[in-house]
């Protein structure tokens, strides 16, 4: 250790008394602030817990069960008797006719009219025969279908009460954010009114359910029976209608799905309204814009909806879209992803002007699409999807040898006649091509946005983009006499 001059030990034990005597003065100083740290958090859990308190008891009387009846027919033969069963179920079927049996299900739904408009799910009441909501004094009231929508699994039933009943109001589904607190109630099992809690956990969920996918995922216990019910925000309002939940064993572990509110609202309007839904039509094929697309079309990102085909006829066509343009903004409103689009169309009102802004070949463009109406059976599809995969090793010529469509190729491939491009004849293994899923077969009837119809032409613009330094060429592939679809096959210096 080494010595301290007197004069520094000195000025040390002044330091130190100081010290002490700041700190008899500080600590409890120190002392209120953490306290006042954590006394919030007492109050903000005792607060929370009487506002879940206070919102079931005033939000569950809006919540109901719904109990559905089908009558199903039995088999005639449900199991392998053995010779004695044989003759005897044999004699019983001459005697009497086999009894059809009645199944019965069970959901959740709410009140949003208090004249009697109950909201639940598409699957809730889907094939029912009867359908029953008991309200939770124990009444229950026959209700009739008024209308429903498969695409989002809702639907609308009317009841007749005696006397009006309490309906929830709706609320913003956009408002509501990843980590938000939420309230579910439902009918779980069969149990009846059952509350649970939790938070937003994700948002703008895909899980395949349908076109317009949209789902609210949240760790709100919710079970078989919850189906239909609503999740709440904490000021009471639906933000969504709980539909589905991932589970390996058929029970909650914390990942359930919820429509959107601002995506049932408008379907329940157009319910209550028409007895239907009636959704924009735009009359285009889609697919998404990858990166590798977005750098062949020269996008600063891979963003937008790439448009893979026009309905002829479609408001699309009558507007001026064509196949190869990446709708960007929708009536003002931006396309961050490709899935999104037929979302945003379906909600417009039909008749309206819209102002669609698009990237072709290198430019920003505007035009006006007069949206139609959607028929059953018809929607703005999502085109194939072609495997992504790692760059190739090797490739010559991208990977595949070409043609010009001959008569024998149109017969060996069964192409169409007005089926016009560069025909792909082999695809080397491992290479660029079969990376992208190309296959023989396949036809090129663009490359980089120009129509192709030899293998000199494709082989121009393949080295027209090595020559600038592009990662990819943008090829326009149809595939039989079928569908087309955009892919982006990689370049690199070692292709030939």
């Amino acid at each position: 250790m080494l010595a301290m001059p007197a004069v520094s030990r000195k000025a040390a034990r002044a330091t130190g008394a100081r010290s002490r005597r700041l700190g008899a003065l500080v600590a409890p100083a120190i002392v209120m602030l953490v306290a006042a740290t954590v006394l919030p958090r007492q109050v903000l859990a005792h607060n929370l817990n009487e506002g879940f308190a206070a919102l079931a008891e005033r939000l569950s009387p809006a919540v109901v069960n719904i109990s559905t009846t089908q009558v199903v027919e039995q088999s005639e033969q449900p199991g392998r008797p053995g010779f004695e069963e044989f003759y005897k179920e044999f004699f019983e079927k001459r005697q009497r006719p086999r009894q059809p049996r009645r199944a019965t299900s069970l959901g959740s739904g709410f009140v949003v009219d208090s004249a009697g408009l109950v909201v639940t799910n598409n699957h809730v009441i889907a094939e029912a025969d009867e359908i029953s909501v008991r309200l939770p004094d124990g009444t229950t009231l026959e209700a009739e279908l008024v209308g429903r929508d498969p695409k989002t699994d809702l639907a609308l039933l009317r009841v007749q009460p005696e006397a009006p009943l309490p309906a929830l109001g709706w609320g913003d589904s956009d408002g509501a954010d990843v980590g938000d607190w939420v309230l579910a109630i439902g009918n779980p099992f069969g149990l009846g009114g059952t509350v649970t809690a939790g938070i937003v956990s994700a948002r703008g969920r895909d899980i395949n359910a349908g076109p317009y996918d949209d789902f609210i995922q949240t760790d709100a216990s919710i079970n078989r029976g919850n189906s239909g019910g609503p999740l709440f925000n904490l000021d009471g309002e639906v933000i969504g209608i709980n539909t589905a939940i991932f589970s390996p064993t058929g029970g909650s572990i914390g990942i359930g799905f919820a429509i959107p509110s601002n995506l049932a609202r408008n379907v329940i309007r157009q319910l209550s309204e028409f007895g239907r839904t009636r959704r924009g039509w735009l009359g285009v094929r889609i697919q998404t814009v990858t990166d590798e697309i977005a750098e062949g079309l020269g996008l600063d990102e891979a963003s937008g909806a790439l448009v893979a085909g026009v309905t002829e006829g479609g408001p699309a066509a009558a507007a001026g879209l064509t196949q190869g343009d990446v709708i960007l903004k929708f009536d003002n409103r931006d396309v961050t992803a490709m899935r999104a689009l037929p979302r945003i169309v379906a909600e417009t009102p039909i008749g309206k002007d819209v102002a669609v802004e698009v990237w072709r070949k290198g430019e920003r463009k505007q035009f006006s699409v007069k949206i139609g109406e959607l028929e059953e059976g018809t929607e703005t599809t999502l085109a194939a999807r072609t495997p992504e995969a790692a760059p190739a090793r090797e490739a010559e010529t991208l990977g595949m040898r070409l043609s010009s469509i001959t008569p024998d190729l149109r017969q060996r491939f069964e192409l169409d006649e007005e089926v016009k491009g560069v025909a792909v004849i082999d695809v080397a293994e491992g290479g660029a091509a079969a990376e992208k899923g190309i296959r023989p077969g396949d036809v090129i009837v663009e490359v980089q946005q120009d129509d192709v119809s030899k293998p000199a032409d494709v082989l121009a613009k393949v080295a027209e983009m090595r020559e600038i330094d592009r990662k990819s060429v943008l090829l326009l592939l149809r595939r039989g006499s079928g569908d087309l679809s955009f892919v982006a096959v990689s370049l690199r210096d070692e292709d030939n």
